[in-house]
């Protein structure tokens, strides 16, 4: 070894502090028995013999108050204490107990995998080991999964927006207390510990776990296509891990420089009340302070830092399209989620609540004298105004349908014109001041599709299979309520007969 690499290991040496060999050390165990007495104890076959400082330990226990009850008794009786100690016989398992004994002598005992976990966690507790099942306590998990043993950190189980989760509720004796001793039974008369199996979730996928391990320890994954992301996802639901569950729908987020903010694309089942917010125009503020235009913006609970503006997508054919109206009506399940929506935006701008919770609504399906609807909510009718922009992008029967004419001016990045039902721009309306707020001078003159030459042969009707909106809210001036929600169209996949419904069909392979 050079003498370079001598003094590198010395250094290190020097560093690595023993503790002293000190006889005070020995006084650090409380003396519950006679620190040089030895202790016979016999376990299933096999004879142990233990001192009785490795005893006092990690005490009281089982063994302790066996061997104090003996010498006290001996004591009483005038009798000496080697003659009156008798050996402790239990039947239970010899290999268990040599790790437990190498535990009392004063050293570290890790689980080398879920069956001999389980067995130190069952024998620790019969014999009331505090220290050991302390330590048992903070051990890592193993759980089998689809046949596969995983070593699982606790505190993986304990980020937030995961917990509680399956882990946590349904193996709730490997997550009790340390103190707590086999919940749920007498520990008087107990004779042996009930036998417990290592943890198992057989059902479940082992591969797909492992993957959300990962995710758990903060790393990210590749997906490797959507019946990959559904598999995760599905996996996530069944494991309650929520906050995962979060980075892994579907979404894109990006920045607008046009716009100049952030966005980010959702659908509409993803949507979660709580990363639900409204962010005001401060152009479009009157002198009293009343709101007469905001944008709904939106933070993935436990994983987004800042809300972004948020990009509703809404797909499955349940949208219809009235243009001569400027109207959406929804079916499905599609217009049970947007009237909870609605509902939500209405409490996030502290309007009145409905008559009806339409949460409730929604559990028994709709069902009722007041099925859910967006009509039920202040801030909409049955059905939802929309506004198309020139901006929007709308692929209508398979073709790009033309949302501007050459008489257009350059976009502005929107208009609030086209929602507002009468068809005119008032120089003093909201419209009009857009485009001085985000920097812009010129703004887009409306869009009457359902009158325009050209549109689908004079149909004022569409469906759309693939829908993305923005959601604006703005005073109303021809509506039943005084603020309103409005869906401002961003693209848009629609068509507007059966014919070009069935074009879009693929043969089965």
């Amino acid at each position: 070894m050079s003498e370079s690499n001598a003094s590198e290991a010395s250094a290190g040496f020097s560093k690595f502090h023993l503790p002293p060999s000190h006889p005070q050390l020995i006084s650090k165990i409380p003396k519950i028995l006679p620190h040089e007495r030895v202790f016979p104890i016999q376990i299933g076959s096999e004879l142990f013999k233990l001192s009785g400082a490795s005893l006092s330990s990690d005490a009281p226990s089982y063994f302790s108050q066996y061997f104090v009850c003996q010498i006290k008794r001996a004591e009483e009786n005038g009798e000496e204490v080697c003659s009156a100690i008798r050996t402790l016989y239990i039947d239970r398992d010899p290999d268990t107990f040599r790790d437990i004994s190498l535990h009392l002598q004063g050293y570290h005992v890790s689980p080398r995998d879920g069956q001999h976990f389980v067995r130190l966690f069952a024998d620790a507790q019969f014999y009331t080991l505090p220290k050991l099942m302390s330590q048992l306590y903070e051990e890592s998990i193993f759980m089998s999964i689809g046949h596969r043993e995983f070593q699982i950190p606790r505190d993986l189980f304990s980020l937030p927006g995961n917990s509680p989760n399956f882990f946590s509720l349904g193996f709730a004796i490997f997550f009790s207390t340390p103190d707590e001793i086999f919940p749920g039974l007498e520990r008087e008369g107990l004779i042996r510990p009930p036998s417990i199996m290592p943890p198992a979730v057989p059902g479940r996928s082992a591969d797909i776990f492992q993957d959300l391990l990962h995710l758990l320890r903060g790393y990210s994954i590749h997906i490797r296509d959507e019946e990959h992301r559904a598999s995760l996802l599905r996996d996530c639901r069944y494991f309650n891990f929520k906050g995962v569950e979060q980075r892994l729908i579907p979404h894109s987020i990006s920045y607008n420089q046009l716009r100049q903010r952030k966005e980010i694309v959702l659908r509409l089942e993803d949507i979660l009340k709580s990363g639900i917010s409204i962010a005001n125009e401060p152009a479009f503020a009157q002198g009293g302070g009343e709101l007469i235009s905001a944008w709904v913006n939106y933070a993935r609970p436990w994983v987004d830092d800042n809300p972004h503006e948020l990009i509703l997508e809404i797909g499955g054919e349940s949208t219809k399209l009235h243009l001569s109206t400027m109207r959406a009506e929804f079916f499905g399940q599609a217009k049970a989620r947007i009237a909870k929506l609605f509902e939500v935006i209405a409490a996030k701008m502290n309007l009145p609540p409905t008559t009806q919770p339409l949460g409730l609504l929604m559990v028994k399906g709709g069902a009722g004298s007041q099925p859910a609807t967006p009509g039920h909510t202040h801030i909409s009718e049955d059905l939802v105004r929309i506004a198309i922009e020139s901006d929007a992008y709308i692929e209508l029967d398979g073709n790009m349908y033309p949302t501007h004419t050459d008489s257009d001016d350059v976009a502005a990045p929107y208009s609030a014109t086209s929602s507002i039902g009468n068809g005119a721009s008032r120089p003093d309306s909201p419209a009009s001041s857009v485009g001085g707020a985000l920097g812009h001078s010129r703004k887009r003159r409306r869009l009457d599709i359902g009158t325009r030459q050209g549109t689908a042969q004079g149909t004022e009707e569409w469906v759309v299979g693939k829908g993305q909106w923005r959601l604006k809210i703005q005073g109303s001036r021809d509506g039943k309520n005084a603020i309103e929600c409005v869906l401002v169209a961003v693209r848009l996949e629609a068509y507007s007969n059966e014919q070009s419904r069935n074009a879009q069909r693929g043969f089965l392979s």
